[in-house]
């Protein structure tokens, strides 16, 4: 399945900004605003994604709305996602770089 450049860019701002659009693992209203226009583009685009998008917007949990980021970034949201908590470097990329010095 294809998605556009605006579906993908605003399912990645998504998983970016997790701490910024999740509040206790549910879309918060910034978050909300983000993926109500990310659904309208992708309902656009995808009519037969209509009742996911219907499900997720009753309850907008991350496991929910990271069914459709799945459909739209594929296995991408793992390493987004862990890039958006854990910040660039991993606990792992510290380690050698400390031990180099």
């Amino acid at each position: 399945m294809e998605f556009g450049p605006d579906v993908i860019n605003l399912a990645k701002k998504l998983v970016l900004g997790y701490r910024e659009y999740f509040s206790y693992d549910k879309l918060n209203s910034e978050g909300r605003k983000v993926f109500e226009e990310m659904a309208r583009m992708l309902i656009d685009e995808h009519p037969e994604l209509k009742p996911l998008v219907r499900r997720v917007r009753r309850k907008p949990t991350f496991d929910n709305v990271s069914k459709i980021l799945r459909l739209v970034l594929g296995d991408e949201v793992n390493y987004l996602l862990e890039v958006a908590i854990q910040g660039p470097y991993t606990l792992s990329d510290l380690m050698k770089r400390f031990k180099s010095i």
